[in-house]
Parts: C-alpha cells; structure tokens; sequence
C-alpha cells in the first residue's frame, strides 16, 4: 500500500507524523488508514501523542478489556489539573467530571442504569413514527425549493428535536443545544485554540443554566421524560448528585444528536455516491436497515476514542503502555480493515461481514446505539421516497474537526 504523501512514518519506532488538519486527510482519511493497515497497525501518532490501535481486531478486542478504562486515574479533576492552569475551563471541566461517558464501574453502573430503560430497543421503536413525521414537515418545508443543504435542513434537526422531547425540554430549543454542543465538542479536536477553549466553557456554563432551570421546573411538575427521571434520581438523595444530573443531562442532549447528524449527512452522501442511485438500497424495511448498518461502516462520525491503561499492558512485542497512560482506538480505520472486511472501501449492504464498532463496544457500548439506527432507519428511507431524483449539487466538504467526521454542508437537488 502507497503511503500518502502527507504521511512520515519510520518503521523502526512506528513513529508517525500526520497533521490531523492536513486537508487531504481530512477530506478522505482512508488512504492513510489502509497505509497503516498494511505496514504498521499499532503506531505512535506524534501529533497527538498516542499509541494508536488501527486494526479491526485490536479495537474491538480493547473495547472490552477491562485493563483499560474511561475514567483518568486519580479522577477528572485531579487529571486535568495536573495539566496546568484551566480556571478559563472551570465550567467545561465540571460537566465533563461527572459524565457516564467518563466514569467506570460502580458509579458508571449506577448513573447508566437510571436512563437505559428509555434507550432500549422496546422503547425507542415507539419513536419511529415521530421522526417518519418530523421527517415528512421537514421535507415540506424546503420541497419546493428545489435544492437544500441537507445537513442544516435535514439531518440536525431531526436527531436535535428527538432527543429534545425525549429529555422533556422545549423542541424549539434545539438549535441552541446544537449550538453549545458544536462548541463543546471542539474541545477534543486536535490543538484547540484559547478562543475555543474559552467558548467551550461558556456554552458549558450556560447549558449547565439551562439544565438546572429545567430541572428545577421538573421538582415543580414531574413528566415521564428522563430529565425527570434524573431529578427524581437527584431528589432521592443516594442516586444522583447535582453535578451528575447535569452532566448526566448535557451528555445525553449533546450525544443524542452530535454523532448522528455527521453520520446521517455521511449516509446520504454516500448513498448518492452509487451507481445507479440509493433506490437499489432503499426497498424494504430489512434493506433500509442493512443499508444504514453499512453507511455507520463505510463512513463512520466518530474516528478516535481513547482509553486509559490501568495497569503495564504491552501492545505489540517491546512496546507497553504504562498505568495511567492512554491509547487512541481508531474506529473508522478499524470499520475499514482488510483483514475484517472484504473490499472494505466498496459499499455493500448486503455484506455477510458486517460488524461494525461505530458505536463501540464493552460496557461503555453507545447507549444512544438503538436510537441513532431508528432515527437514520426512518429519515433515509422518507427522504429517498419523498425526494427520489435528489442529487448532489456542490462537492461536499468534510469539516477539520477530527475525530469527528462530518460534513459542512450538502447541497442536494432535485
């Protein structure tokens, strides 16, 4: 496999140099994953300071090591303090502290087990025709038009205003939750500026405001929708702190929506991209749903998770990962393998190999997994029946945030 030109790599240290802002990597990252695939799948990546797992199999099989773990050593707080002065960051770092996404086993179980049951599959199938119908007013809204760019117009809405009602805040909110999650989110982009360090925190202090007004509300008038759920957790005294309810509360608002406008925007993208068209993919339910578990393969939203090692674990013959250090899993290089995936680079729904680990993998499995396919499920299969000689208008370009891989627009036709 040729290396990319904006690839260094020296084989003797697995040491590799690759600006994650380069703009070819960023535009189309899978030439450089199929470079490591086939010359050094466990590599150190200079830019971030990481050793990185690129296979298939080693990213699956760390997921569910218990070796390796979310939560830093020694805590959140004491973590990133050991980084220097981020009083700038006060407001970001407290609702990060207390995220389940930053937690291990008990308080992980404890905070995971208080809003699964609106997550499972039982329950979010009651959701289909919600979004069949803000897909339909969505579409009736910009038909006439004749084009759209389908990730402003399309894909956030949708995800943005479900997870919205589910949490029990106003639907007319969501642009604003999109926007101090945009925000937020920047804080894990390579190299983050001051000036996105210090709008990170004020999105986070003001969604934090936001969280608590509403909870508040909750105390006074209790529904059946999970910021309920969280503040009677918090009213019981035992279950749930302050804190934990509204990091507990930011994170489901921020996750329900943030990976799945990248990957729905992807998907159609992709699915536009065939020949012949989506409408071979699109028929029935059964291939509706092959065709999306295949787009979270093709073009994945998240590409880089991290975890901490817990204790010495060595990664390849003579390289070990001391406690508390991290290592960087790769999930669109590992949605791509070679050694997993036949022609991996080629889209097939109708692949006997597909397992993708898009959603990850192990107890911090993305718990949001069942909703996120609906969601696409519904809005792909409306949108291609309602629009079916959409095509696209101007060459999409994909937004220099990694790890997230989503697109700035998609201008569409039809």
């Amino acid at each position: 496999m040729q290396k990319p030109d904006y690839v260094d790599f020296d084989p003797a240290s697995r040491y590799v140099r690759l600006d994650p802002h380069e703009p070819a990597f960023v535009q189309d990252p899978y030439p450089a994953y199929a470079f490591f695939h086939a010359q050094c799948p466990v590599f150190f990546w200079e830019d971030f300071g990481l050793w990185c797992l690129a296979s298939y199999e080693a990213v699956n099989r760390t997921f569910r090591d218990r070796r390796f773990g979310r939560e830093r050593p020694g805590g959140y707080m004491a973590s990133v303090a050991a980084k220097g002065d981020r009083s700038h960051l006060a407001d970001f770092d407290r609702a990060e502290a207390g995220s389940m996404l930053e937690l291990e086993p008990p308080v992980h179980t404890r905070l995971r087990t208080l809003v699964n049951r609106a997550f499972v599959s039982r329950q979010v199938e009651r959701l289909r025709p919600r979004v069949e119908r803000l897909a339909h007013e969505l579409i009736d809204g910009f038909e006439a038009n004749r084009e759209a760019d389908l990730v402003a117009a399309f894909a956030t809405p949708i995800p943005a205003t479900i997870i919205a009602e589910m949490m029990g805040v106003p639907a007319e909110t969501g642009p604003q939750l999109v926007a101090w999650s945009n925000d937020m989110v920047r804080m894990y982009m390579h190299a983050p500026t001051r000036a996105i360090e210090e709008q990170a925190n004020r999105s986070a202090g003001d969604f934090a405001a936001f969280i608590r007004h509403h909870a508040e509300e909750r105390r006074r008038k209790p529904g059946d929708d999970l910021l309920s759920v969280l503040t009677a957790a918090h009213e019981s005294g035992e279950k749930l702190s302050e804190d934990e309810l509204v990091s507990s509360a930011i994170l489901l608002l921020n996750a329900g929506h943030e990976a799945t406008v990248h990957q729905t925007g992807n998907a159609i993208r992709a699915l536009l991209s065939l020949d012949g068209g989506a409408a071979a993919f699109l028929g029935s339910d059964e291939a509706v749903a092959a065709a999306v578990e295949e787009c979270l393969r093709y073009d994945a939203p998240l590409h880089m998770f991290t975890r901490y090692a817990y204790e010495e674990i060595e990664l390849v013959p003579g390289i070990a990962l001391q406690p508390g250090e991290q290592v960087a899993l790769l999930l669109g290089a590992a949605n791509n393998d070679p050694a997993a995936f036949d022609a991996p680079r080629s889209f097939n729904p109708s692949r006997q190999d597909q397992k993708n680990v898009s959603f990850g993998a192990g107890i911090h499995f993305c718990i949001g997994a069942p909703l996120a396919r609906l969601e696409m499920q519904a809005a792909l299969k409306v949108l291609f029946e309602r629009l079916p000689s959409l095509k696209i208008a101007e060459e999409p370009q994909y937004r220099d945030i990694y790890h997230f891989h989503g697109l700035e627009r998609l201008v569409c036709r039809w």
